[in-house]
Protein backbone atom coordinates (compact mmCIF):
# COMPACT_ATOMS: atom_id res chain seq x y z
CA UNK A 1 0.00 0.00 0.00
CA UNK A 2 1.52 3.30 -1.12
CA UNK A 3 -0.23 6.13 0.72
CA UNK A 4 0.33 9.87 1.15
CA UNK A 5 -0.84 9.76 4.77
CA UNK A 6 -0.41 7.57 7.85
CA UNK A 7 1.30 9.50 10.64
CA UNK A 8 -1.95 9.87 12.57
CA UNK A 9 -2.69 6.13 12.39
CA UNK A 10 -1.31 3.29 14.51
CA UNK A 11 -2.95 0.40 12.69
CA UNK A 12 -2.60 -0.73 9.13
CA UNK A 13 -5.62 -0.15 6.90
CA UNK A 14 -7.66 -3.28 6.33
CA UNK A 15 -7.04 -4.50 2.77
CA UNK A 16 -10.74 -4.50 1.90
CA UNK A 17 -11.04 -0.92 3.20
CA UNK A 18 -7.95 0.07 1.21
CA UNK A 19 -9.29 -1.47 -1.99
CA UNK A 20 -12.70 0.12 -1.46
CA UNK A 21 -11.12 3.52 -0.85
CA UNK A 22 -8.51 3.37 -3.62
CA UNK A 23 -9.15 5.08 -6.97
CA UNK A 24 -6.00 4.13 -8.91
CA UNK A 25 -7.94 1.68 -11.09
CA UNK A 26 -9.81 4.55 -12.77
CA UNK A 27 -8.07 7.82 -11.90
CA UNK A 28 -4.88 6.57 -13.53
CA UNK A 29 -6.19 8.09 -16.74
CA UNK A 30 -5.55 11.49 -15.12
CA UNK A 31 -1.79 10.91 -15.12
CA UNK A 32 -1.04 13.58 -17.74
CA UNK A 33 -3.17 16.22 -16.04
CA UNK A 34 -1.68 15.31 -12.64
CA UNK A 35 1.87 15.68 -13.90
CA UNK A 36 1.14 18.90 -15.84
CA UNK A 37 -0.49 20.38 -12.74
CA UNK A 38 2.50 19.36 -10.63
CA UNK A 39 4.93 20.92 -13.11
CA UNK A 40 3.10 24.25 -12.90
CA UNK A 41 2.90 24.01 -9.10
CA UNK A 42 6.64 23.40 -8.77
CA UNK A 43 7.51 26.29 -11.10
CA UNK A 44 5.32 28.57 -8.99
CA UNK A 45 6.88 27.32 -5.73
CA UNK A 46 10.35 28.14 -7.06
CA UNK A 47 9.22 31.53 -8.35
CA UNK A 48 7.95 32.32 -4.85
CA UNK A 49 11.17 31.17 -3.22
CA UNK A 50 9.51 28.22 -1.48
CA UNK A 51 11.71 25.78 -3.43
CA UNK A 52 15.26 26.34 -4.63
CA UNK A 53 16.06 26.37 -8.33
CA UNK A 54 17.98 23.11 -7.88
CA UNK A 55 14.96 21.46 -6.26
CA UNK A 56 12.71 22.83 -8.99
CA UNK A 57 14.92 21.50 -11.77
CA UNK A 58 15.26 18.08 -10.14
CA UNK A 59 11.50 17.76 -9.67
CA UNK A 60 10.72 18.98 -13.19
CA UNK A 61 13.20 16.54 -14.68
CA UNK A 62 11.76 13.72 -12.63
CA UNK A 63 8.14 14.54 -13.56
CA UNK A 64 8.94 14.87 -17.25
CA UNK A 65 10.72 11.52 -17.12
CA UNK A 66 7.71 9.86 -15.47
CA UNK A 67 5.38 11.31 -18.10
CA UNK A 68 7.57 10.10 -20.95
CA UNK A 69 7.95 6.63 -19.44
CA UNK A 70 4.21 6.22 -18.80
CA UNK A 71 3.35 7.26 -22.34
CA UNK A 72 5.99 4.97 -23.86
CA UNK A 73 4.77 2.04 -21.77
CA UNK A 74 8.08 1.67 -19.97
CA UNK A 75 6.46 2.61 -16.66
CA UNK A 76 3.17 0.99 -15.65
CA UNK A 77 0.68 2.48 -13.21
CA UNK A 78 0.10 -0.40 -10.81
CA UNK A 79 -2.57 -0.98 -8.13
CA UNK A 80 -0.28 -0.92 -5.09
CA UNK A 81 -0.72 2.85 -5.16
CA UNK A 82 -3.86 4.37 -3.64
CA UNK A 83 -4.40 6.91 -6.42
CA UNK A 84 -2.62 8.62 -9.30
CA UNK A 85 -1.23 11.29 -6.95
CA UNK A 86 0.40 8.64 -4.74
CA UNK A 87 1.85 6.95 -7.78
CA UNK A 88 3.45 10.08 -9.20
CA UNK A 89 4.87 11.27 -5.90
CA UNK A 90 6.19 7.84 -4.90
CA UNK A 91 7.91 7.23 -8.23
CA UNK A 92 9.29 10.77 -8.25
CA UNK A 93 10.79 10.38 -4.76
CA UNK A 94 12.21 7.00 -5.71
CA UNK A 95 13.90 8.54 -8.72
CA UNK A 96 15.20 11.88 -7.41
CA UNK A 97 15.31 11.38 -3.64
CA UNK A 98 14.42 13.93 -0.93
CA UNK A 99 13.48 16.69 -3.36
CA UNK A 100 10.53 14.58 -4.47
CA UNK A 101 9.00 14.86 -1.00
CA UNK A 102 8.70 18.62 -1.47
CA UNK A 103 6.41 18.31 -4.50
CA UNK A 104 3.27 18.50 -2.39
CA UNK A 105 4.25 21.67 -0.53
CA UNK A 106 1.37 24.14 -0.37
CA UNK A 107 -1.34 21.90 -1.77
CA UNK A 108 -3.77 19.15 -0.77
CA UNK A 109 -5.05 16.17 -2.64
CA UNK A 110 -8.39 17.99 -2.56
CA UNK A 111 -7.27 20.88 -4.77
CA UNK A 112 -4.97 18.53 -6.70
CA UNK A 113 -7.75 16.19 -7.78
CA UNK A 114 -10.06 19.15 -8.39
CA UNK A 115 -7.43 20.49 -10.78
CA UNK A 116 -6.81 17.13 -12.47
CA UNK A 117 -10.49 16.52 -13.10
CA UNK A 118 -11.08 20.05 -14.32
CA UNK A 119 -8.19 19.82 -16.76
CA UNK A 120 -9.33 16.40 -17.97
CA UNK A 121 -12.89 17.58 -18.57
CA UNK A 122 -11.58 20.73 -20.25
CA UNK A 123 -9.59 18.58 -22.68
CA UNK A 124 -12.60 16.30 -23.25
CA UNK A 125 -14.87 19.27 -23.98
CA UNK A 126 -12.45 20.32 -26.71
CA UNK A 127 -12.41 16.83 -28.22
CA UNK A 128 -16.21 16.55 -28.20
CA UNK A 129 -16.43 19.95 -29.87
CA UNK A 130 -14.02 18.87 -32.60
CA UNK A 131 -16.03 15.71 -33.27
CA UNK A 132 -19.25 17.71 -33.43
CA UNK A 133 -17.70 20.02 -36.00
CA UNK A 134 -16.74 16.98 -38.10
CA UNK A 135 -20.36 15.81 -37.95
CA UNK A 136 -21.65 19.27 -38.87
CA UNK A 137 -19.32 19.34 -41.86
CA UNK A 138 -20.82 16.08 -43.16
CA UNK A 139 -24.36 17.33 -42.50
CA UNK A 140 -23.56 20.49 -44.44
CA UNK A 141 -22.33 18.48 -47.43
CA UNK A 142 -25.55 16.44 -47.42
CA UNK A 143 -27.62 19.63 -47.23
CA UNK A 144 -25.68 21.26 -50.05
CA UNK A 145 -26.27 18.30 -52.38
CA UNK A 146 -29.96 17.84 -51.61
CA UNK A 147 -31.67 21.20 -51.94
CA UNK A 148 -34.01 19.67 -54.53
CA UNK A 149 -34.37 16.18 -53.00
CA UNK A 150 -38.05 16.15 -52.08
CA UNK A 151 -39.34 14.05 -49.21
CA UNK A 152 -42.26 14.01 -46.78
CA UNK A 153 -42.04 16.05 -43.61
CA UNK A 154 -43.74 14.43 -40.63
CA UNK A 155 -45.77 15.31 -37.58
CA UNK A 156 -47.01 12.54 -35.25
CA UNK A 157 -45.01 10.21 -37.56
CA UNK A 158 -47.67 10.97 -40.19
CA UNK A 159 -46.77 12.47 -43.56
CA UNK A 160 -47.57 16.15 -43.27
CA UNK A 161 -46.04 18.51 -45.85
CA UNK A 162 -43.33 18.18 -48.46
CA UNK A 163 -39.84 19.32 -47.52
CA UNK A 164 -36.37 18.56 -48.84
CA UNK A 165 -33.66 16.32 -47.48
CA UNK A 166 -31.52 19.43 -47.10
CA UNK A 167 -34.18 20.99 -44.89
CA UNK A 168 -34.70 17.83 -42.83
CA UNK A 169 -30.97 17.33 -42.24
CA UNK A 170 -30.70 21.05 -41.54
CA UNK A 171 -32.85 20.56 -38.44
CA UNK A 172 -30.14 18.30 -37.04
CA UNK A 173 -27.49 20.79 -38.09
CA UNK A 174 -29.20 23.30 -35.77
CA UNK A 175 -29.35 20.79 -32.92
CA UNK A 176 -25.66 19.93 -33.09
CA UNK A 177 -24.74 23.59 -33.54
CA UNK A 178 -26.54 24.32 -30.26
CA UNK A 179 -24.61 21.44 -28.69
CA UNK A 180 -21.35 23.16 -29.63
CA UNK A 181 -22.55 26.43 -28.13
CA UNK A 182 -23.33 24.63 -24.87
CA UNK A 183 -19.82 23.19 -24.81
CA UNK A 184 -18.36 26.66 -25.39
CA UNK A 185 -20.37 27.99 -22.45
CA UNK A 186 -19.20 25.14 -20.22
CA UNK A 187 -15.57 25.65 -21.21
CA UNK A 188 -15.73 29.37 -20.45
CA UNK A 189 -17.42 28.86 -17.09
CA UNK A 190 -15.15 26.04 -15.89
CA UNK A 191 -11.84 27.53 -17.03
CA UNK A 192 -10.67 28.71 -13.59
CA UNK A 193 -7.89 27.07 -11.63
CA UNK A 194 -8.60 25.51 -8.19
CA UNK A 195 -4.95 24.74 -7.42
CA UNK A 196 -3.84 26.59 -4.31
CA UNK A 197 -7.17 26.21 -2.53
CA UNK A 198 -5.58 23.60 -0.27
CA UNK A 199 -7.83 21.20 1.58
CA UNK A 200 -10.57 23.85 1.86
CA UNK A 201 -9.11 27.00 3.46
CA UNK A 202 -6.14 27.96 1.32
CA UNK A 203 -2.62 27.82 2.70
CA UNK A 204 -0.13 29.86 4.72
CA UNK A 205 2.48 29.58 1.96
CA UNK A 206 2.79 32.68 -0.26
CA UNK A 207 1.48 31.00 -3.39
CA UNK A 208 1.00 32.94 -6.63
CA UNK A 209 -2.27 31.39 -7.82
CA UNK A 210 -2.54 33.77 -10.77
CA UNK A 211 0.81 32.52 -12.08
CA UNK A 212 -0.19 28.85 -11.69
CA UNK A 213 -3.47 29.52 -13.49
CA UNK A 214 -1.62 31.25 -16.31
CA UNK A 215 0.85 28.38 -16.72
CA UNK A 216 -2.03 25.91 -17.03
CA UNK A 217 -4.01 27.98 -19.53
CA UNK A 218 -6.80 29.04 -17.18
CA UNK A 219 -8.52 32.42 -17.27
CA UNK A 220 -7.59 32.90 -13.62
CA UNK A 221 -7.79 31.28 -10.18
CA UNK A 222 -11.04 30.29 -8.50
CA UNK A 223 -12.17 32.83 -5.88
CA UNK A 224 -13.42 30.69 -2.98
CA UNK A 225 -11.26 27.90 -1.62
CA UNK A 226 -14.19 25.89 -0.23
CA UNK A 227 -16.04 26.01 -3.53
CA UNK A 228 -12.80 25.25 -5.37
CA UNK A 229 -12.45 21.77 -3.86
CA UNK A 230 -16.17 20.91 -3.69
CA UNK A 231 -17.38 22.22 -7.07
CA UNK A 232 -18.40 19.59 -9.60
CA UNK A 233 -20.89 21.78 -11.46
CA UNK A 234 -18.70 21.65 -14.56
CA UNK A 235 -18.91 17.83 -14.53
CA UNK A 236 -22.69 17.97 -14.22
CA UNK A 237 -22.94 20.58 -16.98
CA UNK A 238 -20.72 18.54 -19.27
CA UNK A 239 -22.68 15.36 -18.57
CA UNK A 240 -25.86 17.30 -19.29
CA UNK A 241 -24.42 18.52 -22.59
CA UNK A 242 -23.28 14.97 -23.45
CA UNK A 243 -26.78 13.69 -22.66
CA UNK A 244 -28.29 16.28 -24.99
CA UNK A 245 -25.83 15.33 -27.73
CA UNK A 246 -26.80 11.67 -27.31
CA UNK A 247 -30.49 12.60 -27.37
CA UNK A 248 -29.94 14.33 -30.71
CA UNK A 249 -27.92 11.40 -32.05
CA UNK A 250 -30.62 9.01 -30.84
CA UNK A 251 -33.42 10.96 -32.55
CA UNK A 252 -31.47 10.94 -35.80
CA UNK A 253 -30.66 7.25 -35.34
CA UNK A 254 -34.35 6.45 -34.91
CA UNK A 255 -35.13 8.14 -38.22
CA UNK A 256 -32.30 6.36 -40.00
CA UNK A 257 -33.57 3.04 -38.62
CA UNK A 258 -37.03 3.83 -39.98
CA UNK A 259 -35.68 5.09 -43.32
CA UNK A 260 -33.59 1.94 -43.67
CA UNK A 261 -36.61 -0.35 -43.27
CA UNK A 262 -38.25 -2.10 -46.20
CA UNK A 263 -41.36 0.01 -45.66
CA UNK A 264 -39.49 3.29 -46.22
CA UNK A 265 -36.36 2.47 -48.25
CA UNK A 266 -35.26 6.10 -48.08
CA UNK A 267 -31.63 5.16 -47.41
CA UNK A 268 -29.14 2.41 -47.88
CA UNK A 269 -26.49 2.18 -45.20
CA UNK A 270 -23.02 1.35 -46.48
CA UNK A 271 -21.85 -2.23 -45.92
CA UNK A 272 -19.01 -0.93 -43.74
CA UNK A 273 -21.56 0.41 -41.25
CA UNK A 274 -24.05 -2.47 -41.34
CA UNK A 275 -24.20 -6.03 -40.09
CA UNK A 276 -26.08 -9.14 -41.16
CA UNK A 277 -28.10 -11.82 -39.46
CA UNK A 278 -26.73 -15.18 -38.32
CA UNK A 279 -29.84 -16.92 -39.64
CA UNK A 280 -31.60 -14.61 -42.13
CA UNK A 281 -29.33 -14.02 -45.14
CA UNK A 282 -31.42 -11.15 -46.55
CA UNK A 283 -30.91 -8.90 -43.53
CA UNK A 284 -28.82 -5.73 -43.50
CA UNK A 285 -29.15 -4.27 -40.05
CA UNK A 286 -28.60 -0.64 -38.96
CA UNK A 287 -26.58 -1.69 -35.92
CA UNK A 288 -24.57 1.52 -35.55
CA UNK A 289 -27.76 3.60 -35.36
CA UNK A 290 -29.32 1.10 -32.95
CA UNK A 291 -26.27 1.05 -30.68
CA UNK A 292 -26.08 4.84 -30.61
CA UNK A 293 -29.77 4.89 -29.67
CA UNK A 294 -29.15 2.28 -26.99
CA UNK A 295 -26.03 3.88 -25.51
CA UNK A 296 -27.92 7.11 -24.90
CA UNK A 297 -29.33 5.55 -21.73
CA UNK A 298 -25.93 4.96 -20.15
CA UNK A 299 -24.93 8.59 -20.69
CA UNK A 300 -28.19 9.71 -19.07
CA UNK A 301 -27.39 7.36 -16.18
CA UNK A 302 -24.01 9.03 -15.63
CA UNK A 303 -25.71 12.42 -15.40
CA UNK A 304 -28.33 11.17 -12.96
CA UNK A 305 -25.70 9.40 -10.89
CA UNK A 306 -23.64 12.56 -10.56
CA UNK A 307 -26.64 14.71 -9.68
CA UNK A 308 -27.66 12.19 -7.03
CA UNK A 309 -24.15 11.99 -5.59
CA UNK A 310 -23.89 15.75 -5.19
CA UNK A 311 -27.39 16.56 -3.98
CA UNK A 312 -26.77 16.09 -0.24
CA UNK A 313 -23.10 16.93 0.22
CA UNK A 314 -22.16 19.60 2.78
CA UNK A 315 -19.15 21.83 2.18
CA UNK A 316 -16.38 21.25 1.50
CA UNK A 317 -14.74 18.09 0.07
CA UNK A 318 -16.30 14.69 0.77
CA UNK A 319 -15.06 11.30 -0.38
CA UNK A 320 -18.37 10.83 -2.23
CA UNK A 321 -16.87 13.11 -4.88
CA UNK A 322 -14.56 10.31 -5.93
CA UNK A 323 -17.67 9.01 -7.70
CA UNK A 324 -17.37 11.86 -10.20
CA UNK A 325 -14.89 9.94 -12.30
CA UNK A 326 -16.02 6.52 -13.50
CA UNK A 327 -19.41 7.61 -14.79
CA UNK A 328 -17.95 10.72 -16.40
CA UNK A 329 -15.14 8.78 -18.03
CA UNK A 330 -17.68 6.28 -19.39
CA UNK A 331 -19.94 9.04 -20.72
CA UNK A 332 -17.01 10.78 -22.42
CA UNK A 333 -15.81 7.52 -23.97
CA UNK A 334 -19.35 6.71 -25.15
CA UNK A 335 -20.08 10.06 -26.78
CA UNK A 336 -16.62 10.51 -28.25
CA UNK A 337 -16.85 7.06 -29.86
CA UNK A 338 -20.45 7.41 -31.04
CA UNK A 339 -19.84 10.72 -32.81
CA UNK A 340 -17.19 9.56 -35.34
CA UNK A 341 -19.05 6.31 -36.03
CA UNK A 342 -22.30 8.15 -36.64
CA UNK A 343 -20.49 10.70 -38.81
CA UNK A 344 -18.92 7.93 -40.90
CA UNK A 345 -22.26 6.18 -41.29
CA UNK A 346 -23.89 9.38 -42.55
CA UNK A 347 -21.00 10.25 -44.83
CA UNK A 348 -21.25 6.90 -46.65
CA UNK A 349 -25.04 6.58 -46.66
CA UNK A 350 -26.93 6.51 -49.98
CA UNK A 351 -30.19 8.44 -50.18
CA UNK A 352 -32.88 7.03 -52.48
CA UNK A 353 -34.18 10.32 -53.85
CA UNK A 354 -36.90 8.95 -56.13
CA UNK A 355 -38.34 6.83 -53.32
CA UNK A 356 -38.43 9.86 -51.03
CA UNK A 357 -40.28 11.98 -53.58
CA UNK A 358 -42.77 9.22 -54.37
CA UNK A 359 -43.45 8.82 -50.67
CA UNK A 360 -44.17 12.53 -50.36
CA UNK A 361 -46.68 12.36 -53.23
CA UNK A 362 -48.39 9.24 -51.94
CA UNK A 363 -48.74 10.71 -48.48
CA UNK A 364 -50.89 13.65 -49.65
CA UNK A 365 -48.28 16.06 -48.31
CA UNK A 366 -49.56 18.58 -50.87
CA UNK A 367 -53.12 18.57 -49.49
CA UNK A 368 -52.50 21.88 -47.71
CA UNK A 369 -51.38 23.34 -51.03
CA UNK A 370 -54.68 22.28 -52.61
CA UNK A 371 -56.45 24.27 -49.90
CA UNK A 372 -54.09 27.21 -50.43
CA UNK A 373 -54.85 27.12 -54.17
CA UNK A 374 -58.55 27.44 -53.44
CA UNK A 375 -58.00 30.26 -50.92
CA UNK A 376 -55.95 32.14 -53.53
CA UNK A 377 -58.98 31.82 -55.83
CA UNK A 378 -61.36 33.34 -53.34
CA UNK A 379 -62.63 30.28 -51.45
CA UNK A 380 -62.86 30.76 -47.64
CA UNK A 381 -60.14 28.75 -45.91
CA UNK A 382 -62.54 26.59 -43.90
CA UNK A 383 -64.38 25.58 -47.09
CA UNK A 384 -61.09 25.04 -48.90
CA UNK A 385 -59.90 22.79 -46.06
CA UNK A 386 -63.06 20.69 -46.37
CA UNK A 387 -62.79 20.40 -50.15
CA UNK A 388 -59.15 19.31 -49.91
CA UNK A 389 -60.10 16.70 -47.30
CA UNK A 390 -62.78 15.23 -49.55
CA UNK A 391 -60.28 14.99 -52.40
CA UNK A 392 -57.92 13.07 -50.11
CA UNK A 393 -60.75 10.65 -49.28
CA UNK A 394 -61.38 10.17 -53.01
CA UNK A 395 -57.68 9.41 -53.55
CA UNK A 396 -57.60 6.91 -50.68
CA UNK A 397 -60.61 5.10 -52.17
CA UNK A 398 -58.92 4.94 -55.56
CA UNK A 399 -55.39 4.29 -54.23
CA UNK A 400 -53.87 7.27 -56.02
CA UNK A 401 -52.09 10.54 -55.25
CA UNK A 402 -53.65 13.98 -55.56
CA UNK A 403 -51.45 14.62 -58.59
CA UNK A 404 -53.13 11.63 -60.31
CA UNK A 405 -56.67 13.01 -60.13
CA UNK A 406 -58.16 14.24 -63.40
CA UNK A 407 -59.25 17.84 -63.73
CA UNK A 408 -62.84 16.61 -63.91
CA UNK A 409 -62.41 14.88 -60.53
CA UNK A 410 -61.01 18.07 -59.04
CA UNK A 411 -63.90 20.10 -60.48
CA UNK A 412 -66.47 17.68 -59.05
CA UNK A 413 -65.45 19.04 -55.65
CA UNK A 414 -65.08 22.68 -56.77
CA UNK A 415 -65.53 24.54 -60.04
CA UNK A 416 -62.68 26.83 -59.03
CA UNK A 417 -60.02 24.30 -60.06
CA UNK A 418 -58.27 24.93 -63.36
CA UNK A 419 -55.43 23.38 -65.33
CA UNK A 420 -52.92 25.23 -63.20
CA UNK A 421 -53.76 23.05 -60.17
CA UNK A 422 -51.17 20.46 -61.23
CA UNK A 423 -48.36 22.97 -61.31
CA UNK A 424 -49.58 24.43 -58.00
CA UNK A 425 -49.40 21.09 -56.17
CA UNK A 426 -46.24 19.64 -57.71
CA UNK A 427 -43.58 18.79 -55.14
CA UNK A 428 -41.24 21.37 -56.63
CA UNK A 429 -43.84 24.15 -56.41
CA UNK A 430 -45.03 23.13 -52.96
CA UNK A 431 -41.52 23.37 -51.59
CA UNK A 432 -40.12 26.30 -53.54
CA UNK A 433 -42.96 28.70 -52.77
CA UNK A 434 -42.13 28.38 -49.06
CA UNK A 435 -39.67 31.24 -48.91
CA UNK A 436 -39.85 32.48 -45.32
CA UNK A 437 -36.52 32.43 -43.48
CA UNK A 438 -35.85 28.90 -42.27
CA UNK A 439 -38.29 27.27 -44.74
CA UNK A 440 -37.36 24.53 -47.25
CA UNK A 441 -37.74 26.64 -50.41
CA UNK A 442 -34.58 26.93 -52.49
CA UNK A 443 -34.10 30.67 -51.94
CA UNK A 444 -34.51 30.36 -48.17
CA UNK A 445 -32.42 27.19 -48.07
CA UNK A 446 -29.52 28.78 -49.92
CA UNK A 447 -29.54 31.67 -47.45
CA UNK A 448 -29.39 29.15 -44.60
CA UNK A 449 -26.57 27.24 -46.28
CA UNK A 450 -24.53 30.41 -46.59
CA UNK A 451 -24.96 31.07 -42.88
CA UNK A 452 -23.98 27.46 -42.08
CA UNK A 453 -20.94 27.69 -44.33
CA UNK A 454 -19.69 30.82 -42.60
CA UNK A 455 -20.30 29.20 -39.24
CA UNK A 456 -18.15 26.18 -40.13
CA UNK A 457 -15.35 28.46 -41.30
CA UNK A 458 -15.04 29.98 -37.79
Amino acid sequence: MAQLWGGRFTKKTDQMVYDFNASISFDKRLYRQDIEGSLAHVKMLAKQGILSEEERDAIIGGLEGILADVESGELRITPEYEDIHSFVEAVLTERIGEAGKKLHTGRSRNDQVALDMRMYVRDAVGETDRLLKDLLTVLFRIMEKNIDTFMPGFTHLQKAQPVTLAHHVGAYFEMFRRDRSRLADIYKRMNYCPLGAGALAGTTYPLDRDYTAELLGFAGPTLNSMDSVSDRDYVIEYLSALSTIMMHLSRFSEEIILWNSNEYRFVEIDDAYSTGSSIMPQKKNPDIAELVRGKTGRVYASLMGMLTTMKGLPLAYNKDMQEDKEGTFDAIDTVNSCLPLFTGMLDTMKFNKDTMETSAKNGFTNATDVADYLVNHGVPFRDAHSISGRLVLRCIAQDKALDDLTLEEFREESEVFGDDIYEAISMKTCVEKRLTKGAPGEVAMRETLEICKKYLEL
